[in-house]
């Protein structure tokens, strides 16, 4: 499973050279999450795992008076993100490992993460450290995935193309992109961790893995690199990753409804509140 370190290399190049498509692939569960956040206040707000800045750029967008900062281990992202955050000036980006990162000119009130909190190595630590440098008060929202089995864009990936592997995603305890899909654990790590008030709200949307012309190729392209397919792809020898590509495209091919390829996914939008306001 990836962890926190694997985003420093070609994880976090692979994203940050994929930001369309993996924003793309969010769409829906994006908009959602940028819903619950609107209806909360925050002058100062912190994106935790800010990836290709998407998150932080919308919020920055919409609100010209507050302060927005996405902090990512990965240098290949925030260059992406600060590339992308040239004229909004109320958005900025550092390289940091939030869980241990601090900045005493900027004490956040509404911290805020698409799928970035998945990969501490300690998340009770994470989360404490997290609270500890927030306002008192202060709101938190974030995203991540649900159970694997309802998230098909990897449930049928890993079946596909390596289905003894399967179970490697399913350890509710390993850092990764299913770290936090028991709702059970991940209140027992917020509230640990002193934030209270924790609420798991379930989503479920269509998760956009190809569009346009041909969207199977476009999805194929997607998954060669990102997702529990790639790296198994690269691990294979050329004349098995023919067929193992072969039965991706079929696979690819069932998820297409017109011009997109979507799979079926399921997250959970998580809020939760510093002790204190």
């Amino acid at each position: 499973m990836t962890n926190a370190y694997e985003w420093t290399g070609a994880v976090g190049l692979s994203w940050s050279e994929e930001w369309q498509r993996t924003d793309r692939s969010f769409t829906e569960l994006t908009q959602r999450l940028l819903a619950r956040i609107a209806l909360l206040p925050g002058g100062h707000v912190l994106d935790i795992g800010c990836g290709a800045g998407e998150l932080s750029l919308a919020i920055a967008t919409a609100r010209p008076a507050s302060r927005v900062l996405g902090v990512d281990i990965s240098a290949d992202l925030v260059r992406a993100s600060q590339h992308r955050s040239l004229g909004v000036p109320n958005a900025c980006f550092e390289m940091a490992d939030v869980s241990g990162w601090s900045n005493p000119a900027f004490v956040p009130d509404l911290l805020v993460s698409r799928h970035g909190v998945m990969f501490f190595a300690d998340p009770v630590a994470a989360f404490s450290h997290l609270r500890c440098l927030s306002t008192p008060g202060a709101n938190f929202v974030f995203s991540c995935f649900g159970p694997f089995a309802d998230n098909a864009w990897a449930s049928e990936m890993a079946a596909t193309i390596a289905p003894s592997e399967a179970a490697a995603f399913t350890d509710p305890h390993a850092p990764g992109p299913f770290a936090f899909a028991d709702p059970q654990r991940v209140r027992s790590i917020v509230e640990s961790a002193g934030w209270t008030d924790v609420a798991c709200h379930p989503e479920h949307f269509s998760y956009i893995a190809g569009e346009g012309d041909d969207p199977v190729a476009d999805a194929l392209a997607f998954f060669r690199r990102i997702g529990p397919a790639a790296p198994r792809l690269r691990a294979l020898p050329e004349a098995e990753r023919a067929g193992a590509e072969s039965a991706l495209r079929a696979l690819l091919e069932q998820r297409r409804v017109g011009n997109r390829v979507c799979f079926d996914a399921m997250a959970w939008i998580v809020s939760a509140q510093a002790p204190g306001g």
